[in-house]
């Protein structure tokens, strides 16, 4: 049995998707009515990571668990991990982010994704790591100025970063789930090609038919707008983020998409094409889980 996590966010769903159909699955949602239903019929249970009981449920019988956390500083992942254990669970694919690796990355979010790896690594379970650079749908935050303004407004808009397609993420996730070889390993994740924010609004604009303007955001008036979204410490670890991005520690790309799943990684164009309705419509972003995309910061 494989237990998926996140399964009604960005790349939870993508994972539960992915899993062949033949496969047993259950699924862990706080509200299970929200799962999508797909081909092989997951069985859905509600858990949440704060009740133990829950968890004990739904770990009830599985030997492989995918984990996606993103409350920063919680102890999601400690709790979920001691559950695991207890019920016998053999292998734990987890996502974490690409700054772990980067020596210079002290920020909040980047001290808790390695604390969390440490944790998973130490549990006595066989582990798979994977390590993204930013989502691309980290953009779907551009869509309400898109659609009323037809703006774009960001910080270090000529900076880049080897963004990557969370679809990709998930296929790396199925790979890790059901192929042997990928105990003990890190995969980082990248797209095939660093893109600035002014580049990605370009493109945008290209498929929509009518061109974008790109405003150029201040670190004040970035830390404005993401605190009205964000606690005054994860803004703070964005910012520090971004500050990285503009010194270039953010443009390695890595073949890993194309060596697990035998496709190279989809570029940002093809993403966008894919979610177009998403920046012509939408009037507000109403992502549910967009600080959990929000944070695989990279």
């Amino acid at each position: 049995m494989i237990l998926v996590t996140g399964a009604t966010g960005t790349t939870g769903r993508e994972v539960l998707r992915g899993l062949p159909a033949d496969l047993p699955v259950r699924v862990m949602a706080r509200d299970p009515a929200r799962v999508e239903p797909t081909a092989h019929r997951a069985e859905t249970v509600a858990g949440d990571y704060g009740d133990p009981r829950s968890l004990d449920r739904a770990l009830r019988g599985v030997s492989r668990a995918f984990l996606l956390t993103s409350r920063v500083g919680g102890d999601d992942d400690a709790r979920f991990l001691r559950a695991a254990r207890s019920a016998g669970v053999r292998h734990v694919v987890k996502v974490s982010a690409a700054a772990v690796a980067d020596g210079d990355a002290h920020d909040l979010v980047t001290r808790w994704q390695r604390a969390n790896e440490e944790l998973l690594v130490n549990s006595g379970m066989r582990w798979t790591l994977l390590r993204p650079r930013a989502f691309m749908s980290n953009t779907l935050c551009w869509a309400p100025s898109i659609a009323s303004d037809r703006v774009v407004r960001a910080l270090y808009g000529t900076s880049v970063n080897a963004c990557v397609d969370p679809r990709d993420v998930a296929a790396a996730a199925v790979c890790a789930l059901t192929e042997a070889g990928h105990e003990g390993r890190v995969h980082t994740l990248t797209g095939p090609e660093p893109i600035s924010a002014v580049e990605q609004t370009a493109w945008l604009g290209r498929l929509l038919g009518s061109p974008l303007r790109f405003e150029e955001l201040s670190p004040g008036q970035a830390r404005a707008q993401l605190s009205r979204r964000h606690p005054a410490a994860v803004v703070e670890a964005l910012l520090a983020s971004a500050r990285r991005q503009r010194a270039g520690a953010k443009v390695r790309v890595e073949d890993t998409v194309l060596r697990l799943t035998g496709r190279p990684a989809r570029p940002f164009a093809t993403w966008a094409e894919d979610h177009l309705a998403a920046f012509a419509d939408r009037r507000a972003d109403d992502s549910d889980d967009h600080l959990g995309t929000l944070l695989k910061a990279g």
